[in-house]
């Protein structure tokens, strides 16, 4: 009976979903919103499987879906069409052919999460999300189009959804760990899917906030693969592998002090590493799991709810961060001053503002680009030609600025004109330039 309770009490609780969306493999990771540390979903309970395969199975001659491993169960029983890589037909758009049917490839992905996440069940109900951050690996414009579509038909209703790359969950992981596992850089092995990444955090303590980057080498050569089953011929792999990880990592920390090292992924899960290992426990700490994106995600949607000392005193500049803040300089009862628009670090697909402002002269103004990678600051002259000729300061500029790609800003003005003396032309602009 008390532990029943206990059970209604935690389905009761609010708490924010991080949804790592792979290609291959995704992960739902949890936190209810008093607590500081994320769970994962287990496809099996009481184990650590945490990975959910990326696919559907459609039940010959039925209407009926399955999902991840039960899709592979289905189809590997030979009762069902299995459909894979889901992320990427989604990507590129229009219908899959399924058994003589087509079917929305953003449709079927939607499809795909709305089943994973019935996962949640064990521990709380749909009710008790009160938000999500999907996570996923390149999060470039077309990946934000298929996330927005498959979050409106999830029928989130009034939650809360937001995108993040799989590096800035990274970030969010890290920042929420001891501050000695991230004294100096970070190394995050990533070996999961078809070869080899590293991840490497470092952060500039001399910039006010601090500021994180996170650089990428890819090894497309060291592939993940399965061993021999032959006995000496297993043994000679392992080694080889062993070797070529081993200078790989001699060459990621020659000359840097690591602090710690995460190895994530089924490519670490065999026992090949033997002086790659010893080499890396030296005088680092290591760690080695597979749920650190979805729980990284867990983090960093409770930041953009309640935002923490610590994540207040850092920015991360990821690929598709702001690395800027952009402004005007314009003039307050009489004193030159700066009116911030975009803050450098955020998102540049969640970049936008509008305002209005009022002329003070001619038919331009300026706007301040301060890049945070120590480059000068630059001064961008914006023209509206055809603009009315009026006296100084009576004429009212609508502004909506935003970003369309990581570099470039847009500009939307409207003349509005001085109220009754000088009414609003109806002229507009649109204006872009590069940060």
């Amino acid at each position: 009976m008390l532990l029943g309770k206990t059970v209604e009490k935690l389905k009761s609780e609010k708490l924010v979903i991080g949804y790592e969306l792979g290609d291959k493999m995704s992960q739902i990771s949890y936190c209810y919103l008093n607590s500081n540390e994320p769970e994962t979903l287990s496809v099996t309970a009481g184990t650590e499987q945490f990975n959910i395969p990326t696919v559907l199975c459609k039940r010959l001659e039925v209407g009926q879906w399955f999902y991840g491993k039960e899709a592979l169960r289905y189809a590997g029983e030979e009762e069902g069409t299995l459909l894979t890589d889901l992320v990427e037909l989604a990507k590129k758009g229009g219908n899959v052919e399924v058994e003589d049917n087509e079917y929305d490839a953003v449709a079927l992905l939607t499809l795909f999460v709305k089943r994973s996440l019935t996962l949640l069940s064990l521990v709380a109900g749909m009710e008790s999300v009160t938000a999500i951050m999907f996570t996923c690996d390149n999060l470039d414009h077309r990946m934000i189009e298929v996330l927005t579509q498959v979050a409106a038909g999830l029928g989130l209703k009034n939650r809360k959804v937001f995108f993040q790359s799989g590096r800035e969950s990274f970030y969010y992981y890290m920042l929420n760990q001891p501050q000695e596992l991230w004294n100096h850089e970070v190394l995050l092995c990533d070996y999961r899917e078809k070869y080899l990444k590293i991840h490497r955090l470092e952060c500039n303590k001399k910039t006010t906030p601090m500021v994180v980057y996170i650089e990428t080498e890819e090894y497309p050569s060291f592939l993940f693969e399965s061993f021999p089953q032959e006995e000496d011929a297993r043994k000679q792999a392992m080694e080889e592998k062993d070797r070529r990880f081993l200078e790989i990592l001699s060459e990621c920390c020659k000359e840097r002090v690591i602090s710690s090292v995460y190895l994530i992924g089924d490519g670490f899960r065999e026992e090949w590493m033997q002086d790659s290992l010893r080499f890396l426990c030296k005088s680092r700490r290591v760690f080695r799991g597979n749920n650190l994106y979805s729980k990284g995600a867990c983090f960093g949607m409770k930041d953009r709810l309640e935002q923490n000392d610590t994540a207040g005193s850092y920015v991360f500049l990821g690929e598709d961060k702001l690395k800027a803040n952009i402004g005007m300089k314009v003039l307050r009862r009489g004193i030159d001053s700066y009116f911030a628009l975009l803050d450098a670090g955020q998102n540049w697909f969640d970049c936008k503002k509008e305002c209005s402002f009022i002329l003070e002269s001619d038919n331009y103004f300026e706007m301040r680009v301060t890049p945070l990678n120590g480059r000068d600051a630059k001064v961008v002259e914006i023209f509206l030609d055809g603009l009315p000729e009026r006296p100084e300061r009576t004429t009212c500029i609508h502004m909506d600025i935003f970003l369309k790609d990581e570099d470039t800003v847009v500009l939307l003005l409207e003349d509005k004109g001085f109220g009754e003396i000088f009414p609003a032309s109806g002229k507009k602009w649109r204006e872009e330039f590069k940060i």
